[in-house]
């Protein structure tokens, strides 16, 4: 550890980031209000000119151990990376450091969805029937062994870019080269699942020597049945039975176990049907963008009725926590750096409200221009927060080959219900001005 101004100690955080955008910005500003010294190990240093002033660290996503040679001349006691890429560096490194963090094996698992696949199955959880395609058999010889309805994923985007479904086989050939056109030629497979039925749930949670601590369940409460799969509303908590939220975390923490993952935070996608609980993915890495900020929590002091029970997701009045961004409240990023530093944090709970988030879809591609209803949007009743991350002048790409949102909104309220009236409201008041390519485009002076 660093030292301070007399001599108490500063603890040393490596955060892990393929980008320096507004999700690092706050984990930085959690870190300032906690005391930590936080340093970004990033593969975009090349282009920046230290942009906290704090001489972040240039790595290499793909080059690991170049990367974890150049991290030895630093310090930490601890790792919290963004991103899936960034996960199996941070896990890398971690080793070699002999700081806690999930181990190198299950990190790259979790960013490969045939490798995960194939340790879920073993398991015994509840998984489709999956194959790998090889990119260069084409379609054709790939379709033959699949059945309909199915759905084609890259085996190492995340969220749910090119993740197509296929209802029939001409379906399926302009899904395959539609995929194929996205991957470089280092990705020589994609793969082919079942399509499942069923709900879809997203559960965000930290481990510790491997056993789970969750922390919300979120429910998605659109259909999500293709032929993509683009994420927007997220509300917790769950408005799901008690016996299927149990079930959903049950699930994942066996998938936590199948995995090897030991310590950090994990985000994971399930869905739910009539068969039980289907895990799709776990990440070794929190919720990404700004979506954590749909998330708060308080502090519940162990041994009382308020303490966290083995199973489920609590929520309820606690005692209020030092230092919140929010008075009385910890925000997400606080709650992985405490963690990260070994902080024994399991009395931590949601809180009370219902909260939720909306990832605001691309409707088309194009050039951003403007939004215009940012003001009735804002004033929606339960509505905290309106944030839109697009830029005049952005190039827009919607899914299955984008990788962005236009923003964010978030809302609180007394029950998950009016959490997404809220969102869907405030929404219907945007207006985004997006211009097509043969549209003239003149930033504002």
């Amino acid at each position: 550890m660093s030292r301070g101004t007399g001599t108490r100690p500063v603890p040393r955080l490596l955060l892990f980031a393929a980008t320096t955008g507004y999700q690092i910005r706050v984990f930085a500003d959690a870190a300032r209000r906690l005391g930590i010294d936080l340093t970004l190990a990033t593969d975009r240093c090349h282009v920046m000119e230290d942009p906290w002033g704090d001489q972040a660290i240039p790595v290499r996503f793909d080059r690991i151990a170049e990367s974890v040679d150049a991290l030895r001349g630093h310090p930490c006691d601890g790792m919290v990376a963004v991103g899936d890429r960034p996960a199996v560096l941070a896990a890398e490194a971690a080793e070699a450091l002999g700081v806690p963090f999930h181990p190198p094996a299950a990190a790259r698992a979790c960013a490969n969805k045939f490798l995960a696949r194939q340790l879920y199955q073993s398991a015994g959880l509840r998984v489709p029937a999956f194959f790998q395609a090889p990119l260069a058999e084409g379609p054709a010889a790939a379709a033959r062994r699949a059945s309909f309805p199915c759905v084609l994923k890259p085996l190492g985007l995340s969220a749910s870019r090119g993740v197509i479904r296929a209802d029939n086989q001409s379906e399926f050939a302009a899904a395959f080269e539609r995929i194929r056109a996205m991957l470089d030629t280092s990705e020589p497979y994609l793969q082919v699942e079942a399509y499942i039925e069923g709900r879809e749930f997203a559960v965000e949670a930290l481990v510790t020597d491997g056993h789970l601590q969750p922390l919300a369940i979120f429910d998605k409460p659109d259909p999500l049945e293709g032929p993509y799969f683009e994420e927007t509303v997220y509300v917790t908590p769950s408005r799901q039975p008690a016996a299927v939220q149990h079930e959903l975390i049950d699930t994942i923490a066996a998938a936590v176990r199948a995995l090897g993952l030991r310590h950090g935070p994990v985000h994971a996608e399930l869905r739910h049907n009539r068969d039980g609980a289907w895990i799709l993915e776990t990440a070794a890495r929190p919720i990404g963008g700004l979506c954590a900020k749909a998330l708060r929590f308080e502090w519940c002091e162990k041994g009382t009725d308020e303490s966290v029970p083995r199973r489920g997701v609590p929520s309820g009045p606690c005692a209020a926590w030092t230092n919140p961004s929010v008075p009385g409240f910890a925000t997400l990023e606080e709650l992985i750096l405490r963690h990260a530093l070994g902080e024994d944090v399991s009395a931590a709970r949601r809180e009370s409200p219902a909260s939720g988030v909306m990832m605001i879809p691309i409707p088309k591609g194009g050039i951003y221009r403007s939004v215009d209803g940012l003001d009735q949007a804002a004033l929606v009743p339960g509505v905290d927060d309106v944030i839109i991350t697009a830029k005049e002048g952005q190039h827009l790409v919607p899914l299955p080959e984008g990788a962005s949102y236009l923003g964010f909104i978030f809302a609180r309220a007394a029950t998950p219900e009016k959490v997404e009236t809220a969102l869907r409201q405030s929404h219907a008041a945007l207006r985004f001005q997006i211009a097509t390519a043969l549209d003239t485009f003149k930033p504002s002076s």
